[in-house]
C-alpha cells in the first residue's frame, strides 16, 4: 500500500505540538477526564516533546479575562521566558501568528490538544487539516464539559480526516527506538504509570547476570 498520511510516522523532524487554551478557567468545567489526570498528560507531552526537541506552540484565549493564565503546571514545564500566543479568535488557526509559527516550524505533521475538545481541539486540527497537514489529536491531553461533546468532536474530527492518538504513543512513535540515548529521559517525560512500575520491577531485580 502507498504510504499516505494515514500511514507515514511521525518523526523528530516532520512533526511539532500545538497546545491549545489549557486555561484554568476552562479547566474548571472539565467532566469528560479528571483534571488531575488531563494536567499530568498534558505536562507530559509538553516535556516530551521538548526532550525530543519538538516544536512548540501554545496558545490561550482571553488571559486576561474569563479563561484565566495557562494552568501551572504546564506554564512551569515551558522553557524559560516562553510566551504563549493569546489571541480572541475561536479557531487558532484563525490567527495569523498562531499559522506562521507553526508554518516557521517547516513541520508538516501536528499533535494537537485543546480544551475543550469538540473547539480548541477540533477546529484548528480540521482546518489545518484542510491547510495541508496531517494532524493527530491528542484525546487524552484534551478535555471537554461533557461525554457527548466529546464523543461529538472525536466524530467530527474523524469525518475530516483528522487522526486519534494518544499523548503517550504520538511521543513514542517519534522517539522510534528504545535504545536511543533520549528514550529513559522521554519516558521520565510521559510519567506513564505503567512504565513506572516497569521500571521499578527492573530495578529491584537488578541487572542480569
Amino acid at each position: 500500500m502507498a504510504a499516505s498520511r494515514f500511514t507515514e510516522r511521525l518523526t523528530r523532524d516532520n512533526a511539532a505540538v500545538l497546545l491549545v487554551d489549557h486555561q484554568v478557567g476552562l479547566y474548571s468545567g472539565v467532566r469528560d477526564i479528571s483534571v488531575g489526570e488531563l494536567k499530568h498528560n498534558v505536562v507530559g507531552l509538553a516535556k516530551a516533546a521538548q526532550v525530543l526537541g519538538l516544536p512548540l506552540v501554545v496558545t490561550t484565549t482571553g488571559a486576561d479575562g474569563l479563561w484565566g493564565p495557562l494552568i501551572p503546571e504546564l506554564a512551569e514545564v515551558l522553557p524559560p521566558g516562553f510566551d504563549a500566543i493569546d489571541r480572541s479568535t475561536v479557531n487558532a488557526w484563525d490567527d495569523d501568528r498562531v499559522r506562521e509559527a507553526i508554518r516557521a516550524t517547516g513541520r508538516t505533521k501536528l499533535i494537537i490538544a485543546g480544551v475543550s475538545t469538540e473547539v480548541c481541539l477540533a477546529f484548528p486540527a480540521i482546518a489545518a487539516t484542510a491547510d495541508g497537514f496531517d494532524t493527530y489529536a491528542a484525546i487524552d491531553a484534551s478535555g471537554t464539559f461533557w461525554q457527548t461533546k466529546r464523543e461529538a468532536g472525536l466524530l467530527r474530527m474523524q469525518q475530516a480526516g483528522v487522526i486519534p492518538v494518544d499523548y503517550a504513543t504520538a511521543v513514542v512513535e517519534v522517539l522510534a527506538d528504545n535504545a536511543d540515548p533520549l528514550a529513559g529521559d522521554v519516558y521520565a517525560a510521559l510519567d506513564m504509570p505503567f512504565a513506572v512500575l516497569v521500571g521499578q520491577i527492573f530495578a529491584a531485580k537488578g541487572p542480569a547476570s
